[in-house]
């Protein structure tokens, strides 16, 4: 599988989130270390199972110097149905249009199926891309790896 080099900068990206709202990963630059998890569609199962991972362990994500942001091809419409349904209380980000791009700029976005791959990042507070991790679609991730990952890029 394809991706990111460790230790290049992440490419930077303007998206939107379930509530419409502009999120840009070099905002978070000089301030929080941030995992970026890619996830192929909402309200499929296993995708489902990971981001209800990531709500049930949202305060060990979201610290001070933390953040997740998950990132799909969905339309911001279906990101709010399924952050709603699912009590998702983290940003939920549309790569919707131009379709794919940022997934694109990860090396993660699978042509055939049109979203992304199960894909992982952290990016540290310089933007520089410190651990990835690829799945296969049905294959579901090992959230106190991304935790662990996450932590490793805070610590000076």
């Amino acid at each position: 599988m394809s991706g990111l080099e460790l230790g290049s900068t992440a490419p930077d990206f303007t998206l939107r989130d379930q509530f419409g709202q502009d999120v840009t990963l070099s905002g978070f630059r000089g301030r929080k270390a941030v995992c970026l998890v890619f996830y192929p569609f909402a309200f499929s199962g296993v995708c489902t199972g990971e981001l209800s991972a990531v709500r049930e362990r949202l305060d060990a994500f979201l610290t001070f110097d933390t953040e997740v942001l998950a990132l799909s091809c969905d339309p911001v419409y279906s990101l709010r149905a399924f952050a709603d349904a699912d009590g998702l209380n983290f940003p939920l980000l549309s790569d919707y249009w131009p379709h794919g791009a940022v997934s694109r700029d990860y090396g993660v976005f699978d042509e055939e199926r049109g979203c992304p791959r199960r894909s992982s990042y952290v990016v540290d507070t310089d933007g520089i891309v410190r651990w990835s991790v690829h799945h296969g679609l049905h294959e579901a991730r090992d959230m106190d790896d991304h935790l662990a990952a996450l932590r490793d890029a805070v610590r000076p």
